[in-house]
């Protein structure tokens, strides 16, 4: 399987939105990824919904929306009005995540699960199957350009085996460090989807290196 590429806003130039985004358009890109932070559950705050607002009618790309923020069932509904494709929350953010997952589906969205770099893969025994994604975290969620957690490769492998043993749909998209070379690993441990930002965007000709990481 060709990978899917998902560039991430937040390393975008947000001087320039519009341009990154008309960059991302043209490119061999297949998703726009949203991390959207709410200085709680990280220490950081991104953006909001004035800016997908913005930007959604701008895009081409289906916008795959990571939420690192409490209680994220909240915003499922202003979600899904702004034409989010994928609506991604924290296993750690989710008491009731089977709830979750469902009332995210019930909108008409995609609906994923995310793990932070200490949650095992184990925990999702009992809802891979309710899953469309499953989100691994290759450094810890609040910042870009951070580097790649090696652990995480083993934990891609464990989660495809547990995605074949309950033959779930799930696929597996990795997030965090992500340049050519580990994303070439990421996908030989069975990730299906690269989220890739400071290596992208701090390239002389981003269009050129995603169409590279396509490639891989």
């Amino acid at each position: 399987m060709t990978p899917l590429i998902a560039p991430s806003l937040l390393s975008a130039n947000f001087a320039d939105l519009q341009s990154e985004i008309a960059m991302i358009n043209r490119s061999e890109a297949d998703w726009l990824h949203l991390d959207i932070m709410d200085g709680v559950f990280v220490p950081n705050i991104s953006f909001g919904f004035p800016v997908i607002k913005s930007l959604a009618p701008l895009c081409t790309k289906p916008m795959d929306a990571h939420l690192m923020v409490c209680r994220p069932e909240k915003f499922i509904d202003r979600l899904q009005a702004l034409g989010i494709y994928m609506m991604n929350v924290h296993y750690e953010a989710c008491p009731h995540l089977h709830r979750t997952l469902a009332q995210i589906k019930e909108a008409g969205m995609k609906a994923g699960i995310t793990l932070n770099p200490h949650t095992p893969v184990s925990l999702l025994e009992d809802v891979v199957n309710d899953a469309d994604m499953v989100l691994i975290m290759s450094v810890n969620p609040g910042f870009g350009g951070q580097k790649f957690i090696p652990h995480s490769l083993e934990k891609v492998a464990r989660l495809k085996e547990l995605i074949l043993k309950k033959n779930s749909h799930a696929l597996i998209e990795i997030d965090g460090g992500i340049n050519e070379e580990t994303g070439k690993a990421a996908i030989e441990a069975g990730a299906d989807i690269l989220v890739v930002g400071h290596s992208v965007f701090t390239s002389p000709n981003p269009e050129e290196t995603l169409s590279r990481l396509k490639q891989l």
